[in-house]
């Protein structure tokens, strides 16, 4: 950037607020090929310096208030015409005074704060005046005094060298803001070079001399840097340093100055910041061919602060923010503004806890009972809340977290696949239903409130929900406990050993892996162990069906192992040590195996495998047509195939099948029966499942 000026060659100082206003205006064209200087601190200066206030010091208050009005005006306060707001409502007396607020009250209360200069990063440029030394600001007490002495009038009882001090303290200060260099803003590197005044036609007595002097003295008195470069042009010499160098000698002139700059400058010389140079003969050559004169080149500037930069930094971070939250989030797997929600994608499953509607866990088709069910949980939970709320929290509040697996399976669009975690949380849903129907005098009944957390597909991802409950736990003292756990397998024990370290107690309804128990002192098992229906099994193939001799099919599950599978494994030792030398087939079934090896086997077949593949193990007995086995035994994983009404309903005819049942009591023809035997327990368990604001379908 650069500005020519030839200042009328009249004497006295008077003249240097019109040469910095030319100086200011050239500057600030938008023509140099980066972003134009902006100015902050040399226009309010200007600006007050043309304001003229009422006279006299009866006048001095209406002048003050005139100062501040215009002062908050400049700021774009609010536009002179307002739209007026008719009505006699109450919503129209309300959006006057919304209006007003946001128009007046507002503005003129940010205006106060900023002038007030005691709140950081609010009104710097006007706190910059009351510690800059010239005029004395100190004096002022505020910056409305400070402001109320440059105007027009009140200004003449200052020094006017002060007052041009000021102004050009101002000017030098807006240069250095534009050219400090700060990493978060690339755009102030773009400037590579400084921006050079030319003044022509200096003489002693002359503005132009006058110019050069004050930036020498403020530039001692400031101790402060500044860009600009002054260029000033005469016919002789300044008398503050009468010694020249010819303009061949640039270079060692030059050098000598800069050495010598630091004493000039604190010894406050007159000429600390001049370096005169005087053109003899010979000095000015014909420029080359090609070189037009005056081409000087601004150096380049660096890579990383040219102008597609910023908009690169945020399309990058945008992206990179985007793959986090795609690896960590999903549409249907995100964290919710309202209740306990803490969720986190993992291998495409959605692992975490919520009790709140806002985050439900399954989105695929013909999974709507097991999302309504949670549904019906959550809003019992925004009831429980309200109930204790009412009851000024005197009733006991209990908080228990169910944790299964709640997504992973492979389904069709028209198939349920999670029929046993969602029975499951139907019989949390009725323990909740039932405690609210409690009176609301029965201050010593417990509220319960239900978190459901996801471990994902065989529970592989349980510790990552532990980890997640860990916190809930720390945050929320009503955590009792945790609920479920559904399969055991290795990931299970691992998660039953943390909230074991966690201090959270674990009921257990379904896990029956032998020795579970040791992986945590806070663990309840509501189901036998495997050895016991090792045992049943072997009993009642020997007492009931009379044969002796068995064969054994294991299957994991996709993606599992034996090793990892602890209820599968736990239970083969244990059929393997019942049967002993009668097992004379232990091996494992693969989906697309046949079994026509088996058709008509006298013995007992015992399937001791997850339920996931007990309907390929069907079908390839389905080969043996009129010659099935004669005795299938399936181990209470089978459990779930039975629960799913698709599943069942696809079963081959001709295959009769034992399976082993933990669940016998609470069937609906034993709940019927103890009904009629006047059994208040079950008989109202059964009207709670029955009822019509419950479960869906009841």
């Amino acid at each position: 950037p650069h500005a020519v000026l030839d200042p009328a060659t009249r004497p006295g100082a008077d003249d240097i607020p019109a040469v910095l206003r030319e100086l200011h205006r050239q500057l600030s064209l938008e023509a140099f090929g980066t972003a134009r200087l902006r100015f902050r601190h040399y226009p309010l200066a200007d600006w007050l310096m043309h304001q003229t206030l009422a006279d006299g010091v009866d006048a001095a208050d209406s002048g003050r208030a005139a100062l501040v009005r215009r002062l908050r005006d400049r700021r774009g306060r609010r536009s002179a015409e307002e739209p007026p707001v008719t009505g006699e409502s109450g919503f129209g007396t309300a959006l006057q005074v919304l209006l007003w607020l946001l128009r007046r009250a507002v503005p003129s209360a940010v205006f106060r704060i900023a002038v007030s200069g005691r709140v950081p990063l609010v009104g710097r440029h006007y706190r910059w005046f009351m510690r800059q030394q010239y005029l004395a600001p100190r004096q002022s007490v505020t910056f409305l005094g400070f402001a109320e002495r440059l105007t027009a009038g009140w200004r003449d009882g200052e020094q006017p060298a002060q007052v041009d001090k000021l102004l050009l303290h101002a000017f030098l200060e807006d240069l250095r803001q534009a050219y400090r260099r700060r990493f978060w803003r690339p755009g102030d590197w773009r400037r590579t070079a400084y921006p050079v005044l030319l003044l022509d036609g200096v003489a002693v007595g002359t503005v132009g001399h006058t110019l050069v002097r004050l930036l020498n003295d403020v530039r001692n008195e400031t101790g402060r840097n500044d860009p600009l470069l002054v260029v000033a042009v005469g016919d002789e010499p300044p008398p503050e340093l009468p010694a020249t160098r010819a303009l061949r000698e640039a270079d060692e002139a030059y050098e000598e100055w800069a050495e010598a700059l630091p004493e000039t400058r604190r010894l406050r010389r007159a000429a600390a910041w001049l370096l005169v140079l005087r053109l003899e003969a010979g000095d000015v050559v014909p420029p080359a061919r090609g070189h037009p004169p005056g081409a000087l080149a601004a150096p380049d500037p660096p890579w990383w602060s040219r102008r597609f930069l910023p908009a690169a930094v945020v399309l990058v971070l945008l992206l990179a923010a985007g793959a986090w939250a795609d690896r960590r989030w999903a549409p249907d797997c995100h964290p919710s503004p309202t209740g306990q929600v803490r969720v986190q994608l993992v291998d495409g499953e959605c692992v975490g806890y919520s009790d709140s509607a806002g985050q439900l866990f399954n989105s695929d088709p013909g999974q709507d009972r097991l999302r309504a069910v949670q549904r019906r949980i959550f809003a019992q939970n925004r009831a429980t809340e309200e109930v204790w709320r009412r009851s000024e929290h005197r009733r006991p509040y209990l908080t228990l977290v169910y944790l299964g697996s709640l997504t992973g399976n492979r389904t069709r669009a028209d198939e349920e696949s999670y029929v046993s975690e969602r029975e499951e949380l139907e019989g949390m849903a009725t323990a909740q239903y039932a405690l609210l129907k409690e009176s609301a005098a029965a201050d010593g009944a417990a509220l319960l409130h239900i978190v459901v957390a996801n471990g994902g597909r065989q529970m592989r991802h349980a510790g990552r929900a532990v980890t997640m409950l860990e916190g809930l736990a720390r945050d929320d003292p009503t955590v009792l406990g945790v609920v479920g756990l559904v399969e055991s397998r290795t990931s299970t024990a691992a998660a039953l050993r943390e909230l074991n370290r966690v201090g959270l107690p674990v009921l257990a309804p379904t896990l029956s892996a032998d020795r579970m128990d040791q992986n945590s002192s806070l663990y309840l098992q509501m189901s036998a162990p495997n050895s016991d229906q090792a045992r049943m099994l072997e009993s009642y193939a020997r007492q009931v069906l009379k044969v002796t001799e068995a064969h054994v099919y294991h299957t994991t599950g996709e993606g599992s192992s034996l090793a990892d599978d602890l209820y599968v494994s736990t239970l083969v030792d244990g059929l393997r040590e019942r049967f002993g030398d009668r097992l004379t087939r232990l091996d494992e079934w693969r989906t697309g195996r046949r079994l026509t090896q088996e058709c008509g086997y006298p013995g007992v077949l015992v399937f001791a495998g997850r339920w996931s593949e007990f309907d390929g193990f069907l079908r390839a007995l389905k080969e043996c047509g009129a010659n099935p086995p004669r005795h299938l035994l399936a181990d209470d994983s089978v459990n779930r195939y039975m629960a799913n009404p698709g599943l069942r309903a696809s079963a081959p005819g001709n295959l009769p099948v034992t399976y082993v049942s933990k669940a016998a009591l609470a069937t609906c023809g034993a709940l019927r029966a103890a009904q009629a035997r006047r059994d208040d327990a079950r008989g109202t368990f059964l009207g709670w499942v029955r009822a019509d604001d419950l479960l869906e379908p009841p």
